[in-house]
């Protein structure tokens, strides 16, 4: 993790919770991607290393096996933006931003609510705060 990622991660992001949301769009992905289920989990690692204790990280699984078309049938990507809506987050992890929602819209209120709540973002790309125009604009270009 570079010093730049690290400086980057306040004590008031340390002071809330670390939201890993793991996500594979079909059951059958669930059982021939291994592999990627695994990569997911992992990224636990990277919130421990920028100094999240471990239990201060959520692991959000409850989508696994499930679209990412739609928000509406997704219990824990509701659950994900109800608690960045109350503040509870301190950074989203995801593999790539791109599964946290599928839909544009769904990602960009995500987005939204992010940088109103000073919440980061951080995939296997990197970190990002989409309170800072240059990530938000980076974020933003993702969304399919």
């Amino acid at each position: 993790m570079s010093v730049d990622t690290k400086s980057r991660v306040t004590a008031s992001h340390l002071a809330r919770g670390a939201y890993l949301y793991i996500r594979q769009s079909t059951l059958r992905q669930v059982f021939e991607n291994t592999e990627s289920t695994k990569r997911q989990y992992a990224l636990r690692e990277k919130a421990l290393a920028l100094g999240w204790p471990a239990g201060s990280i959520i692991v959000i699984d409850s989508d696994l096996g499930q679209s990412g078309a739609q928000a509406v049938d997704r219990e824990g990507f509701q659950r994900l933006v109800a608690d960045v809506s109350l503040g509870k987050a301190g950074i989203v992890l995801g593999l790539e931003v791109s599964r946290l929602a599928r839909n544009s819209s769904d990602w960009h209120r995500l987005l939204e609510i992010c940088a109103f709540t000073d919440t980061l973002i951080l995939d296997e790309d990197g970190l990002y705060n989409p309170s800072q125009f240059n990530d938000r604009m980076l974020l933003g270009s993702r969304a399919r």
